[in-house]
């Protein structure tokens, strides 16, 4: 499908348009939350204990520079929700980088080659399924922090959060990359690229890995959306983003021993923008998975 012909069908799915704006505002409000943003949340300079737990500025006790309230340290919700969503996207977005990285090559490798290699790439992807993503980033998190410390665990919280969700869900992209190309390399341009004298290499990235990527971009619509509840469970148990640089999970977290004694904005703001952006970012994929799927224009 063409893309003209993409747009004009997104255009008259009112559900995919409306997760297209809600998505587009979200990726606008992380990009550029350093200057949209009242207050910046990672400075400890800017919030004040003495601000601690105030309602939106519609309740009652609210003031008038917290739009959304205050959290339980003093700091502007509203902040601490634009910068938290910047970081929950890029997690979400680089580790499945990475995943479709690490998936698509073995996928590649495995289709192509066929045989021991074929079997040897497959059974290492049923033995990293069999673990599931919550239980590998647990333990790896958890003996992370007891071997090197919790500060220095903060510093690189990001990038093992990446590089961990990243690593886990990589088979997803490999079987369905290696499906393709078991195709694909009995089609007769391959047969001519053979004779033609073109490598294996050559003929699978510049030949047969074009033809793949329509499944790829499905799939990474849908373990975006995947990437970020995982680092937001992650933050809930307390292995994820640090309090001093919050992502939604994070922010969620600590809110959400304070939901009773009547603080409910401080984990409902946060959850509500983690639901909104995972629902969006869901809607897309079901439309590009309709609409990219050969059947569907029959």
């Amino acid at each position: 499908m063409s893309g003209g012909a993409l747009w004009r069908r997104l255009a008259r799915d009112r559900p995919a348009m409306a997760a297209l704006f809600v998505l587009s505002l979200f990726v606008f409000a992380a990009l550029f939350a350093p200057w949209i943003a009242p207050f910046n949340p990672h400075d400890q300079t800017q919030f004040d204990l003495m601000d601690s737990e105030l309602p939106p500025e519609w309740g009652e006790g609210g003031d008038a520079r917290f739009a959304l309230g205050t959290d339980a340290q003093g700091r502007d919700l509203l902040s601490a929700i634009l910068y938290g969503l910047r970081i929950s996207i890029v997690i979400g977005v680089f580790a499945v980088l990475l995943q479709a990285v690490l998936g698509v090559f073995v996928g590649l490798v495995s289709g192509y080659a066929g045989g021991r290699a074929d079997a040897a790439l497959m059974r290492l992807a049923d033995i990293q399924l069999s673990f599931s993503t919550m239980m590998v980033a647990i333990v790896a998190l958890a003996l992370f922090q007891a071997l090197f410390g919790a500060e220095r665990y903060e510093s690189l919280a990001l990038y093992l959060l990446i590089l961990i969700i990243g690593i886990a869900e990589w088979p997803q992209y490999a079987r369905t990359v290696r499906a393709s190309v078991l195709a694909e390399k009995k089609k007769e341009y391959v047969a001519a690229g053979r004779v033609i004298g073109y490598s294996p290499a050559r003929l699978t990235a510049r030949h047969i890995l074009p033809n793949t990527l329509t499944p790829v971009t499905v799939i990474s619509t849908v373990q975006v959306a995947n990437a970020i509840v995982s680092e937001a469970a992650l933050s809930f148990l307390g292995l994820g983003m640090p309090v001093t640089r919050p992502s939604l999970g994070s922010l969620i977290h600590s809110g959400f021993e304070y939901i009773f004694s009547g603080a409910w904005w401080i984990t409902f703001f946060p959850s509500l923008a983690l639901v909104l952006l995972i629902l969006s970012v869901n809607l897309l994929g079901d439309f590009l998975r309709d609409a990219l799927n050969p059947r569907s224009a029959l």
